[in-house]
């Protein structure tokens, strides 16, 4: 989601790190007269940099500047504010209400997926420091030109899925607030502050995050307050499901289903996980950024998901709570937990209702750097055209799903993961099977250049096709992972063939399978890409 800022910030404001962008991207100096004021406007404490590498020249004179430990604890700050919140929360109400999971099996299954998910963004994050490229970028390196669009096109995909939620949830909770705000006004509501402060300003986007995050932090705990207050109900929710009477293979089956869900919770911010520490010295070590980004996202994102499995747990028994979700939905079910506190329990519910803002201005900022990967031309539409391209989009769908929010979590979340498992799959194999060493590495004889064996990647090649892979071996293997997906897949609109063997209501195993086909197809067709084409 990521989709830290204050690094970013750096960016829009010093003119002479703006002034050493070469020619090729000083968009606002190469643009006709009748259009500079698009480019104009983008000073407006808007980074003027898009898809761009950042030098390890310029990050060395940065680093001068600014100690990588106050970048850390920069990343660690906005990592906290993204992910406790109710955006990580909103998945795990899902387990009981909607899978039949009693508290132990939904907490073991989802705990333990989200945590697993967390390894990945750790991993992809480590790019950062290293080639100064967002992290779609540097795919790049492994799907090639034309190979990349898809992948860009899928973290787009994400980055919208992720916004119709936070708009849907959001509305949702307008509307159990004050009934006289109809939904469709909540969402716009949510959609329209987080355009406003991602276009007017990463300065403006960093402190609203961080003016919020210990108010919403302290929300988070009186929602442990009031939901706990309840907790008697959880033996009932589970008397229930055991009434239900699911045979064990059945049980297995929601299990793998919602750790899926859960899995892909955390695992999706992989695609724009390096995006965060693109300002960080090329020595940075890839262990203490492993662990900052496991440690910001897992910490936070564990202390919701437990409150949120155990307010979706007592809501099958406890009426009051069933009665919301089944009129207003998750949203509904969050404010009435608040509703023995009056007015104050309303304002609370507001301070995670701004929760979603601040995940959602992250999506609405990062898409923009994906839409300049589709084509060489986007990449002259500054960020904040396309910030409110996508902002457009995201409130139509969000309108027209607006009373289906369960099913576009439930929908969504394992689409993200079957996809970023491939991807990281891809990302570990390559550079632990074929960048490992310098002699595997001169198989890449028109990549690498003498003085530039020691690094994972020629990453001056960022821009330069001839000097990256094609991609061949890549997109194969993606597309025998996207066949395991399909038999493994256990969705409302499709469920695989063996996703049927698990129980009666099926099991989700689409992200083993497809890990699993591009992880065992990849090796030996990237060995024979080398081989013949030397990149």
């Amino acid at each position: 989601m990521s989709k830290s800022a204050e690094k970013l910030d750096s960016i829009h404001t010093d003119e002479s790190f703006n002034s050493s962008l070469s020619d090729e991207f000083n968009y606002q100096k190469r643009a006709p007269r009748f259009i500079k004021w698009i480019y104009q406007l983008d000073n407006f404490g808007i980074e003027t940099r898009g898809i761009e590498r950042v030098s390890a020249e310029e990050r060395s004179a940065k680093a001068k500047s600014t100690s990588t430990t106050y970048q850390l604890i920069q990343v660690i700050g906005l990592w906290f504010a993204a992910c406790g919140g109710l955006t990580s929360m909103s998945s795990f109400f899902l387990p009981t209400l909607l899978f039949n999971l009693n508290l132990k099996n939904s907490l073991v299954s989802g705990i333990i997926a989200m945590l697993i998910g967390c390894l990945v963004p750790a991993y992809s994050s480590t790019m950062g420091p290293k080639s100064g490229c967002r992290q779609m970028v540097t795919a790049r390196f492994l799907f090639g030109t034309y190979g990349v669009v898809v992948v860009s096109l899928l973290a787009i995909t994400g980055g919208v899925g992720w916004s119709i939620v936070n708009c849907v949830l959001g509305g949702q909770m307008l509307v159990a607030i004050n009934s006289n705000i109809s939904l469709a006004v909540g969402i716009v509501v949510i959609a329209v502050v987080s355009l406003v402060v991602a276009v007017f300003g990463i300065k403006v986007l960093l402190k609203f995050q961080t003016i919020l995050a210990i108010p919403i932090f302290i929300a988070c705990i009186l929602f442990y307050v009031v939901v706990c207050n309840k907790i008697g109900y959880v033996h009932d929710s589970n008397e229930i499901v055991n009434q239900l009477g699911l045979d064990s293979l059945t049980i297995r089956g929601t299990w793998l289903s919602f750790w899926t869900i859960a899995y892909s919770s955390t695992s999706s911010w992989a695609s724009g996980a390096s995006d965060y520490y693109i300002l960080f010295p090329e020595n940075t070590p890839s262990g203490t950024v492993f662990m900052v980004t496991f440690f910001g996202i897992a910490i936070p994102t564990t202390f919701v998901a437990v409150i949120g499995t155990i307010c979706g747990n007592i809501a099958l028994s406890y009426k009051p709570w069933n009665d919301a979700y089944t009129n207003m939905g998750v949203g509904g079910l969050i404010v009435e937990t608040f509703q023995p506190w009056g007015k104050f329990g309303k304002f609370v519910a507001v301070l995670l209702y701004l929760s979603l803002i601040c995940n959602n201005i992250m999506n609405t900022y990062s898409i923009a750097f994906e839409f300049q990967l589709i084509d060489k031309h986007l990449v002259f539409v500054p960020r904040w055209i396309w910030a409110t391209i996508v902002s457009a989009i995201y409130i139509v769908l969000s309108l027209v799903g607006r009373d289906k929010f369960s099913e576009i979590l439930s929908n969504l979340l394992p689409m993200l993961g079957y996809w970023i498992s491939m991807y990281i799959v891809l990302l570990l194999e390559e550079n632990l099977l074929f960048r490992s060493t310098i002699k595997i590495k001169k198989l890449h004889e028109k990549e690498f250049d003498d003085d530039d064996m020691d690094k994972l990647y020629n990453w001056k090649n960022w821009n330069v096709p001839k000097g990256r892979t094609l991609g061949i071996a890549c997109c194969i293997s993606f597309c025998c992972g996207v066949a395991g997906a399909v038999l493994g897949m256990n969705q409302v609109y499709f469920i695989g063939p063996l996703a049927k063997l698990i129980g009666s209501q099926g099991g989700d195993i689409g992200i083993w399978l497809a890990a699993g086909f591009t992880g065992i197809t990849y090796p030996s067709l990237r060995y024979l890409e080398l081989k013949y084409f030397k990149r």
